[in-house]
């Protein structure tokens, strides 16, 4: 087994490519190893010193590490434990993943959520998977669309640069009720 790595815009976060299907749908974001617990993929990688999240896609992990640590000794660990997992043939997930947005009913607005939703899933979270995250809808009221970041995007400098310049203008751009996106915890 070859296992790719990719930087992302996120220097805490690395992106590893095990070159097989990690997730078949949705996303899975644990950001403490107890919420780890549903993925013996994610409970493996936790047990490295330094790991402080993981994020996993359809065809890759992502790796976010704690300050203290380096990536050149921490890499080789991770690196090993996606490894082991595959060769130890257990699942990814002991039960189904995230399907992505937040549930919705959207009330009068239920045709700009799913715009909204829409729009997110053609146009944007491909393009911040390719960076190792993604960019789930959270809710939309009077104009305010809430967006929960994830992965390499969650904690990420450029990440408000993202919000604001790139999803905020698209959104705007297509659908005029939009009049700001922030993010949620």
């Amino acid at each position: 087994m070859f296992i790719q790595t990719e930087t992302t815009p996120n220097p805490a976060t690395l992106k590893f490519l095990p070159g097989e299907i990690v997730l078949e749908q949705g996303t899975a974001d644990f950001t403490q190893p107890e919420a780890a617990s549903a993925s013996p993929l994610a409970s493996r990688i936790f047990a490295v010193p330094g790991v402080t999240g993981v994020f996993l896609g359809s065809d890759f992990v992502t790796v976010t590490k704690a300050d203290s640590a380096v990536w050149d000794h921490l890499k080789p660990s991770v690196l090993g434990a996606i490894m082991e997992h595959y060769q130890s043939g257990a699942p990814v997930m002991e039960t189904a993943a995230q399907s992505g947005h937040s549930d919705h009913d959207g009330g009068e607005d239920a045709e700009i959520v799913t715009q909204i939703k829409e729009l997110l899933d053609t146009r944007v979270r491909p393009a911040v998977a390719q960076d190792g995250g993604d960019i789930t809808f959270h809710g939309f009221d009077r104009g305010v669309v809430y967006l929960h970041m994830q992965g390499a995007c969650a904690g990420c400098p450029s990440s408000t640069l993202t919000l604001k310049m790139g999803i905020e203008n698209l959104l705007r751009h297509y659908i005029p009720e939009v009049t700001e996106v922030r993010p949620v915890a």
